[in-house]
């Protein structure tokens, strides 16, 4: 399977951002936003999901943190879908239940082409950290999941500490989307669809 790499570039009034990302990285990852948390956050994706992630996010911060996680989580979702291709041969499921402190997240993906997310993560349950407002997340994934064309299921089972619960989920999503793109050898490079089509 060669390596797997999507790149987009989109520039709006409020937002200026690059992607570039290899599914079939090293966990490496070059990242410049003034967005400390979310570099934080991308960074982590990274290493767990073990993709390559080159990110210039310039945004309306001094707004807020909004316009820049949601336009991220539009160009993150369109490479994403640009580096799969017709995804042929994937295992196309994934599933991941991942444990931080007191946090426990459970995370599971469908790369089904049906855009769709499903978050049950109490928004009383995130507080605001550098910038960022809890409920902004939530704004990231639904933009990533529409524009990837996946569907994304995220609950928090337990959890008390924004900063945990938000690594939790970011780390399950990268090691759930790594077990979803993972070749199916079973397969023999068909796609994973009764349909012979994900979209």
């Amino acid at each position: 399977m060669k390596k797997r790499i999507g790149s987009v570039h989109r520039k709006t009034g409020e937002t200026d951002i690059q992607v570039k990302i290899n599914l079939d990285g090293e966990g490496k990852c070059d990242i410049k936003s003034e967005l400390p948390f979310l570099n934080h956050m991308l960074t982590l994706f990274c290493k767990h999901g073990f993709f390559d992630l080159q990110l210039e996010l310039n945004g309306d911060i001094e707004v807020d943190a909004h316009h820049s996680l949601e336009d991220l989580g539009i160009c993150l979702g369109r490479a994403i879908k640009e580096a799969l291709g017709g995804k042929s041969g994937i295992k196309r499921y994934g599933f991941y239940l991942l444990v931080m402190d007191e946090t426990l997240v459970r995370v599971a993906i469908d790369l089904s082409g049906r855009g769709r997310l499903f978050y049950q993560v109490p928004p009383e349950r995130l507080i605001k950290i550098n910038r960022i407002d809890g409920e902004v997340w939530k704004e990231f994934f639904l933009a990533l999941s529409y524009e990837a064309g996946l569907t994304l299921h995220i609950d928090l089972l337990k959890g008390e500490n924004t900063h945990h619960i938000i690594e939790a989920i970011f780390k399950a999503f990268a090691r759930t989307l790594d077990r979803a793109i993972q070749e199916e050898k079973r397969l023999q490079g068909n796609i994973p669809s009764s349909k012979g089509i994900l979209a």
